[in-house]
């Protein structure tokens, strides 16, 4: 699955810059911006950025470089204020497993950057579980709050005097990405093993939470994972699942919308099948929990219109 983000993330077109403004840091990297004094954690997305603000408060100033949701995360490429801004950084957040290869470049090149590989968490998460080569775990709440617990742990240690609060801010998070889970659970209680679709494995990870049967043929996945256009025996493949209503939901997304991939979201709306739209950014005015607590809502509002 990783090649695709490889191949685009060469050749993308630019994305959103980050704040300026942010000065040097030492040898150690422990950096503050020149205003406040306050430490500086960089996020590759808007999607970790908020979680790490969730826990850094008022107490460090968080930038996410790619953000809203009319960005591609798969297609964007560092400018130099981006790398500076990272090499910068007191800490710096990223997904990992080949979803942002950009920031793992400049970190490879700034070694004393003190960093968070989300994709490294899988193993926490789930420890006695054979991961799946997915690296979208932006959709796996195990890895949000084994992320947000270590931001707590690293930024204690770059602020000591506000430890108790990084830490109180991480239980909190904890606590509510526990909700948001609950009710992906019920999912699975409610309708087990149910059958979708998806134009892109992005939800992966929610789709797995809540028990669903994702039945998107391989080789349909794996033209769209290797940036290239499904073959239309295998769009076909897709849209007779559809057609034939032997799929309970469409997972859509929005985000990287193709030819082929609208083609089926249009087969979807025809038929009658529900649609759940995903993303890999935000959607404005939200945060990281209430992203994924609307996101599991509509995917069990979508599979109860099946019922």
């Amino acid at each position: 699955m990783r090649s695709r983000r490889l191949r685009r993330a060469a050749v993308g077109a630019t994305a959103f810059l980050v704040a300026t403004g942010l000065s040097a840091c030492g040898a150690n990297g422990d950096s503050t911006t020149a205003e406040s004094n306050l430490p500086t954690v960089v996020a590759s997305t808007d999607a970790w950025g908020s979680v790490a603000q969730s826990i850094a408060g008022d107490q460090a100033k968080v930038t996410s470089i790619v953000s809203g949701a009319s960005a591609d995360p798969h297609s964007f490429r560092a400018s130099p204020s981006d790398t500076a801004t990272i090499a910068d950084a007191a800490l710096v957040v990223y997904n990992g497993g080949g979803y942002d290869p950009w920031i793992e470049d400049i970190l490879t090149s700034h070694s004393n950057v003190n960093s968070i590989d989300a994709y490294s968490m899988l193993d926490k998460a789930a420890p006695d579980e054979p991961q799946p080569a997915n690296e979208h775990v932006f959709y796996d709440l195990g890895v949000a709050k084994a992320v947000a617990t270590t931001i707590a742990d690293r930024l204690a240690k770059i602020d000591p005097a506000h430890s108790s609060d990084f830490h109180s801010r991480a239980a909190d998070f904890n606590r509510r990405a526990d909700a948001v889970e609950q009710t992906e659970y019920a999912i699975r209680s409610t309708h087990p093993g149910a059958a979708v679709v998806v134009t892109e494995p992005v939800a992966h990870y929610l789709l797995e939470s809540a028990g669903l049967t994702d039945k998107t043929p391989a080789d349909f996945v794996d033209a769209v994972e290797q940036d290239t256009d499904p073959a239309p025996v295998d769009i076909a493949a897709v849209i007779d699942l559809i057609t034939g209503r032997e799929v309970a939901a469409l997972i859509f997304n929005d985000q990287t919308a193709t030819a082929a991939t609208r083609q089926i979201r249009d087969a979807a709306q025809a038929a009658g099948v529900p649609i759940v739209a995903v993303s890999e950014t935000l959607p404005a005015g939200t945060d990281y929990l209430k992203w994924q607590a609307d996101t599991a809502a509509r995917l069990s509002a979508a599979l109860q219109q099946d019922r």
